[in-house]
């Protein structure tokens, strides 16, 4: 599946495919640092700086061949504060997207939030960027959709936004046991 730069950029417009018949999960929401990368000292600003962590492209793919769509949730205030360049960003999105198919697995629609703190509705805690996404899954319920992150942030946007929320320790992301819905996926 390919990506336009525009949905790299969390700029994506498009509606988001629905999931699969007995998915366990309509949107699987993932943060990005910390959940499917090395979360590094300042910001992931060359694509030989994205390290995916252990599991997380097994993860990626156990969520697609399950049927679910899976959306990164990310915020990226280095491009507000002017330390992280939009170009930059892209590269990394891009090399996130290659080192995942390389795996076997993608992304479906990104949601990034490039604001300062505080100055919008998007950044997590807020629960913009899952909303986005949701309006985008017009089929998609919120009951049935679940985030994997690795802050409080992360959880906090997921409880707003009525979706279950999933705390990931220092390994990443973890390869899911998953079931069709109406079965316990995690």
């Amino acid at each position: 599946m390919s990506l336009s730069d525009a949905e790299l950029l969390g700029r994506g417009t498009d509606l988001i495919a629905p999931a699969s018949p007995g998915a366990p999960y309509d949107l699987v929401f993932l943060d990005r640092d910390g959940t499917l990368n090395e979360h590094r000292p300042g910001y992931v600003d060359r694509p030989g700086d994205l390290i995916l962590l252990p599991h997380a492209v097994a993860a990626v793919r156990a969520f697609n061949d399950a049927g679910a769509r899976v959306v990164l949730v990310t915020n990226q205030r280095g491009i507000a504060t002017g330390v992280l360049h939009e170009a930059d960003l892209l590269a990394v999105q891009r090399e996130l997207v290659r080192q995942l198919a390389a795996g076997g697995a993608h992304l479906d629609a990104v949601q990034l939030c490039p604001h300062e703190q505080a100055t919008c509705a998007c950044r997590k805690p807020a629960p913009g960027l899952l909303l986005t996404a949701l309006n985008r899954a017009p089929w998609a319920d919120p009951a049935h959709c679940v985030l994997f992150g690795d802050q409080d942030s992360d959880l906090r946007a997921a409880r707003a936004a009525g979706v279950r929320g999933v705390r990931v320790g220092p390994a990443g992301l973890a390869v899911p046991s998953v079931r069709g819905r109406g079965s316990r996926a995690l």
